[in-house]
């Protein structure tokens, strides 16, 4: 009954928001069609607005969780974490271990992701979003942590022949407050192992590896 209130409620909403446009495009189209009379110009051609049952359709495939919410889903659990974090090029890792818990929302629209760690002897915890629009067919996360007072966002898409996700986005850097490029690379290697892996520039400015984090699912 829930859903279908749901349904009802934003097929109501599609169904005001294509009325107030076909009447904002009624007037346009009178007042276009005014201009080009007083000019002896054609009037042009109107476009016919979409009917209800096809919004209904469009929106009905875009809310649905496909093939890949599926696979995402598929990562769901509590996953063992052993990362390693290189603060320049050519410098040894520091080493720390984390746990995460993956869990599906909004029914397997979309994934939370938890972490808790530490991080130099600190405690560490972070969560992320991750969720995949079926309209633009690209993956969008977010990420906050206690290391930063920032929203992260990063965007991509997926390699069916690597078994892995690409993500690219923008984060401050806290020595110069600058904006700098960085990018995930999420590798699926079994059912059971997972490998994320971030880089960012270095003091040249070339991208290096500055983060990885090898995922073992907790059984």
């Amino acid at each position: 009954m829930k859903k279908t209130l749901i349904a009802f409620s934003l097929l109501g909403f599609l169904l005001a928001a294509c009325n107030n446009d076909a009447a904002k495009t009624e007037d346009k189209a009178a007042a276009d069609t005014s201009t080009s009379a007083a000019k002896n110009e054609p009037a042009p051609a109107n476009e016919p607005a979409p009917d209800s049952a096809t919004m209904a359709k469009n929106w009905q495939e875009y809310m649905t969780p496909g093939e890949i919410h599926k696979m995402v889903a598929s990562w769901d659990g509590t996953w063992n974490g052993d990362m390693q974090m290189w603060m320049a090029p050519g410098t040894p890792p520091t080493t720390n271990k984390t746990v995460g818990v993956n869990k599906m929302i909004m029914g397997g629209r979309y994934q939370i992701n938890s972490f808790k760690g530490t991080f130099n002897g600190m405690p560490f915890e972070g969560m992320g979003t991750l969720g995949y629009d079926n309209h633009k067919k690209i993956f969008q996360s977010t990420w906050i942590d206690n290391m930063s007072t920032g929203v992260l966002y990063m965007q991509g898409s997926w390699d069916d022949a690597s078994k892995s996700m690409t993500l690219t986005g923008k984060s401050v850097d806290p020595t110069t407050k600058k904006e700098v490029e960085i990018k995930q690379v999420y590798k699926v290697i079994d059912e059971n192992t997972h490998m994320m892996e971030m880089y960012g520039p270095g003091p040249d400015g070339k991208e290096y590896k500055t983060m990885e984090i090898k995922l073992t699912r907790k059984k």
